[in-house]
């Protein structure tokens, strides 16, 4: 995930809070990034704890399995300008750090903070509109590459670039994004290769100060792909201890952090499960993409196992608590056998057999 937006909107402040610790710049003043940072963040999981003690009652272990969760990598890239896709700022650079993500978070400068300075900032809705504009303009200068050279090659697979070149052209220049252009799945895998800005999903963050932050959660335009944060609190948040942090948000009236929120949301928005592995040695959640089938989600573990896969033996995580060990489960039948053309679900507890 690539976190982007105009310059001092809070996307360092997020970025650190993400990390738990002031790794990038956070300055009063545009472009204090320039290279963007990285940053693996745990996707949050209770599942895992519960599944550990489970395992060391059944095994009789004297201590809890390692928990390995799935993570996310974020990036905090540059701010972004108007003008950016025409060089401006640091357009060009701050463009292709963006090619290389799967998906986009947003941050929206959503408060009012006079030492705070606006560097391009209006409002939410403009700065939405400024950041979608540039993006979009690089983008169409993308396609026109793409249109001179469209009939040098004619093959099928250039047949459907050529037509989602055209659709994806009247999109952008009627003011939508790349991704709301109505592409068959032929035409879609075949523009991959251009690596179109606003052909990613996007998840807006409407980054809002510390007061009324809790009823800020209640606002109606929060949908689907987009959340309110406030990265300021949560940043002062990661210098708490677990029980502090929780005993703040207790009295704030809010269950969870923002960064657990934008976390999970993450991970989901990049169309990611998690299966869950059990055993004396780890508890682990790996990650794969949904509609994943049994074979391929046992080579995320080894690449031997998809092509040795025999089956898989399954049970849902809720089924395998409620049952309060694997032993149980088995008597109870609740583990059931499934092939190569069973669809991994999420929270699937598994158990690989493979070949030797």
């Amino acid at each position: 995930m690539g976190i982007v937006g105009l310059p001092n909107v809070g996307k360092s402040t997020l970025f650190n809070a993400l990390l738990k610790k002031r790794v990038a710049l956070s300055a009063n003043y545009p472009f204090a990034t320039i290279e963007p940072n990285v940053g693996v963040v745990v996707v949050p999981d209770d599942r895992l704890n519960k599944l550990a003690e489970l395992v060391k009652e059944e095994e009789k272990m004297d201590f809890l399995p390692p928990l390995v969760p799935a993570v996310v990598e974020f990036l905090d890239i540059a701010g972004l300008v108007k003008g950016a896709s025409t060089g401006a700022g640091l357009g060009n650079q701050f463009l292709s750090h963006i090619r290389e993500v799967d998906a986009i978070v947003h941050v929206i400068r959503d408060f009012e903070d006079v030492v705070v300075i606006r560097e391009g900032s209006v409002n939410p809705e403009e700065d939405k509109l400024t950041i979608e504009t540039e993006l979009g303009l690089a983008d169409l200068q993308t396609i026109e590459k793409g249109q001179r050279s469209k009939f040098k090659v004619q093959n099928e697979s250039s047949k459907f670039k050529n037509s989602a070149i055209e659709k994806i052209s009247v999109a952008l220049n009627s003011g939508q994004m790349a991704n709301e252009a109505d592409l068959t799945d032929e035409e879609k895998e075949a523009v991959k290769e251009l690596h179109l800005l606003t052909f990613k999903p996007i998840l807006y963050v409407y980054n809002v100060s510390e007061q009324g932050y809790n009823e800020s959660l209640e606002r109606s335009d929060v949908t689907e792909d987009s959340l309110v944060i406030s990265a300021k609190l949560e940043e002062e948040l990661a210098d708490f201890s677990e029980e502090e942090r929780k005993n703040y948000l207790k009295e704030l009236g809010i269950e969870e952090t923002g960064l657990e929120r934008l976390i999970k949301k993450a991970y989901a928005f990049l169309g990611l499960i998690s299966f869950l592995t059990v055993g004396k040695k780890e508890v682990r959640a790996w990650t794969i993409k949904k509609e994943t089938k049994a074979p391929q989600a046992a080579g995320v573990i080894h690449t031997d196992f998809e092509k040795k896969f025999i089956r898989a033996e399954v049970i849902e995580y809720e089924k395998l608590v409620d049952a309060g060990s694997r032993a149980a489960a088995k008597q109870k039948g609740w583990v059931r056998t499934e092939g190569k053309d069973y669809e991994v679900k999420d929270g699937d507890v598994i158990e690989f057999l493979v070949s030797a």
